[in-house]
């Protein structure tokens, strides 16, 4: 959400009576509810006209009343911002209820192999990532391109400036990852990768 869309709903609830702790709280979690991206601390902060410690703090009640057994979802910090998301012991009933009413994003195997080489060895190269793959990637760039996983990161300094590739906030999305650092093993990945994501096809 737009930071002036969040200033407009601050500006109209400062004019209400004033809110107490546990109103802000549900304001705060309705706003993270209603939107797709990420919002920062800082986001909300300036959009609500609230302090940015008093922000924090909220975030902080919200992340732990989350955490209770009985909610179907958590507060999650992801690629630099908080979100609503599902908790982790429901993303496969969850996942497999969702294949049920969309068609979900795929990834072939070579697609997936190939996101797991530019995540870990980013910012990379076409040529480095086929040395490493040993097949032609090119088409495969080009799908990842498209599902908007990877961009462009200028170009590497050396004969021919090849063009640089690395994962994009799309791909933090994709994967629930706050950011880069916080990515598994390899192998981890690639199974992560292939219950998320892949099936033939892509």
């Amino acid at each position: 959400m737009p930071e002036a869309a969040l200033r407009m709903i601050g500006e109209g609830e400062a004019a209400e009576a004033r809110q107490s702790p546990a109103e802000r709280r549900a304001l705060l979690e309705a706003i993270l509810y209603v939107t797709d991206e990420p919002l920062s601390a800082g986001q909300l902060a300036a959009g609500l006209g609230w302090g940015r410690e008093q922000v924090e703090g909220l975030l902080e009640e919200l992340i732990a009343a989350h955490r209770l057994p009985e909610r179907g979802v958590e507060v999650r910090a992801i690629a630099g911002g908080y979100r609503i998301a599902t908790k982790a012991e429901h993303h496969e009933q969850v996942r497999l209820f969702v294949k049920t009413l969309q068609r979900p994003l795929k990834l072939s195997l070579p697609a997936l192999e190939t996101l797991s080489v530019i995540a870990y060895k980013q910012p990379v190269t076409v040529p480095e990532i086929q040395q490493i793959r040993g097949v032609n990637a090119a088409g495969v760039i080009r799908t990842l391109l498209e599902h908007k996983l990877i961009t462009t990161s200028g170009r590497k300094p050396v004969l021919g400036r090849p063009i640089l590739y690395k994962t994009t906030r799309e791909f933090l999305l994709q994967f629930g990852l706050n950011d880069v650092s916080e990515l598994p093993t390899l192998k981890e990945f690639e199974e992560l990768g292939r219950a998320a994501l892949a099936e033939p096809g892509a």
